[in-house]
C-alpha cells in the first residue's frame, strides 16, 4: 500500500535567470521544483535512507529519501536480444566454395599497421590467401615485433614507401605473379591511382568501382551495396559500369538474374533530381541492351526497393520492388551512409571488393570483423577463377 502527493514550489535560483529574459515579468515563464512524494510500508527487507547531490560547486542540486533492499539482491537476467533478427550464415555457401580452390596469390600492399598485418598473416595461416607483403621491410618487421606477429613463412617484397609499394604490387599483378591485390594501410586513392595509372596494364574497358556484399539480419537474401567506397559523383556511363560490374559478381555468385535497385529519394522520376533521371535512363538501357543479365528498375526508395509490402501501398509494380538483389546508390556519400547504417545499426557484415579490373582487389577497413576480410578474400578467390574460367 501507498499514499501519493504531489506538492510544487518556484526554484529558488529563478531570480537568478530573470536577469537573462527582457519579457515582462507576467510574460515570463515559472520555473517549479516538483516533487511526488510516496509514502510506502516496507517490507523487512527494505529500508529508506538519505541521499542528496551536489554539483561542481559543492552545492546542493537535489536530495531525497532512497528505499533499497538491505541484504544482497539479484535479479533475473532478461535476454533483449532473443526477439531480434539472427544471421543466416548466408556467407557459408561461397567462403565454403572458396576453401575448395587453392590459396589465391595476393599481394598485401603496404601492410604496417598491427590490423593489416595481423589480417594477411591470419589469412595466409588460414589458407585462404597465399600472401606477399609488399612494403617497407624495416617497417614491417618492426610492426610485427611491436604486435607480437610471427612472420615465419611469409614473404618479403621490400619497397621503400608506399607509393612504391603501390606501383610494385600493380607490376606483380599485371606480369602475373599474383593474382590479386589487398589493400593495406595506405590510403584506398594511392592503390587504385597505381591500378588505373596511364603504364598499368590491369585497366580494362570499364570502370573500377567497389561492391559491399551485405549479410543482413532482417533481410532474405544477400545484398549488394554499389558503390560505396570509389566513385564520388558519378555520371550515367559511369553508372551503367558500375551496375555491370555487380551483375556480374552477383551471377557468379550464383544468382543468375540479379534485380537491380537504382536508389533515389523517391520512386517518381522528377526533372530536379538527376539521380531520378539516371535511375529511369539506367532502365531503359537495360530494357535496350545496354545493361545485360538483369533485371533493373528505377528510380526506386530504399524502403520499396526492399519491402514487398512498402511497394504495395505506393502501388508500385515491378519484379524489381520489394525483392532487390544489388542496390545501385546515387553517388558515395549515400552509398557509405547507407552501408555505414547497416553495419552499425542493423548487425549486417559487409565484404567488401573492388571490380572492374583485371585482378580482384580487396579492400578492408581498419574497422571490419575477422568474418568480413575472410569474406572478402574468399570472393576475391571466387572472382579470379571465374575470370580464368572466361579468359
Amino acid at each position: 500500500m501507498a499514499d501519493c502527493s504531489l506538492r510544487a514550489w518556484p526554484l529558488q535560483s529563478e531570480r537568478r535567470w530573470s536577469q537573462f529574459d527582457r519579457r515582462p515579468s507576467s510574460k515570463r515563464p515559472r520555473v517549479f521544483h516538483c516533487c511526488i512524494i510516496v509514502h510506502i510500508r516496507a517490507p523487512s527487507d527494505l529500508a529508506l535512507s538519505q541521499r542528496q547531490a551536489a554539483n561542481q560547486c559543492a552545492r546542493t542540486v537535489c536530495g531525497g529519501s532512497v528505499l533499497g533492499y538491505t541484504s544482497k539482491t539479484s535479479w533475473q537476467r532478461c535476454d533483449y536480444m532473443s526477439g531480434l533478427p539472427i544471421h543466416h550464415g548466408r556467407y557459408d555457401a561461397f567462403t565454403r566454395q572458396a576453401a575448395s580452390l587453392p590459396p589465391l596469390k595476393t599481394a598485401v600492399v603496404h601492410p604496417c599497421s598491427p590490423e593489416t598485418l595481423g589480417s594477411a598473416v591470419d589469412l595466409n595461416l588460414q589458407g585462404v590467401l597465399d600472401t606477399v607483403l609488399v612494403g617497407p621491410e624495416e617497417k614491417i618487421r618492426a610492426v610485427a615485433e611491436a604486435a607480437g606477429i610471427s612472420l615465419l613463412g611469409m614473404t618479403i617484397d621490400p619497397v621503400e614507401h608506399s607509393h612504391a609499394a603501390a606501383d610494385r604490387a600493380v607490376e606483380l599483378a599485371s606480369t602475373g605473379r599474383v593474382k590479386a591485390l589487398m589493400k593495406g594501410s595506405l590510403h584506398s586513392d594511392e592503390l587504385l591511382s597505381a591500378v588505373v595509372g596511364p603504364s598499368s596494364r590491369l585497366k580494362t574497358e570499364r570502370r573500377v568501382s567497389h561492391v559491399y556484399l551485405m549479410d543482413i539480419p532482417a533481410y532474405d537474401r544477400l545484398l549488394a551495396v554499389t558503390d560505396a567506397a570509389i566513385t564520388i559523383q558519378p555520371d550515367l556511363d559511369q553508372k551503367r559500369d558500375i551496375c555491370q560490374n555487380a551483375i556480374d559478381f552477383m551471377r557468379l555468385l550464383g544468382v543468375d538474374t540479379p534485380k537491380v535497385a537504382v536508389l533515389a529519394a523517391v520512386e517518381t522520376v522528377n526533372s530536379r533530381m538527376q539521380a531520378t533521371l539516371d535511375a529511369a535512363a539506367l532502365t531503359v538501357m537495360s530494357a535496350r541492351g545496354q545493361i545485360t543479365g538483369a533485371l533493373v528498375d528505377g528510380p526506386l526508395a530504399f524502403d520499396n526497393a526492399i519491402s514487398a509490402e512498402a511497394a504495395r501501398a505506393k502501388r508500385i509494380v515491378s519484379p524489381v520492388a520489394g525483392h532487390a538483389d544489388i542496390l545501385l546508390v546515387p553517388d558515395i556519400e549515400a552509398g557509405n551512409i547507407l552501408a555505414k547504417q547497416l553495419i552499425y545499426f542493423a548487425g549486417a557484415d559487409a565484404a567488401g571488393l573492388v571490380l572492374g579490373a583485371r585482378v580482384p582487389i580487396i579492400l578492408t577497413s581498419r574497422a571490419d570483423s575477422a568474418k568480413a576480410r575472410t569474406a572478402s578474400a574468399a570472393l576475391a578467390k571466387l572472382v579470379a577463377a571465374g575470370s580464368k574460367t572466361e579468359a
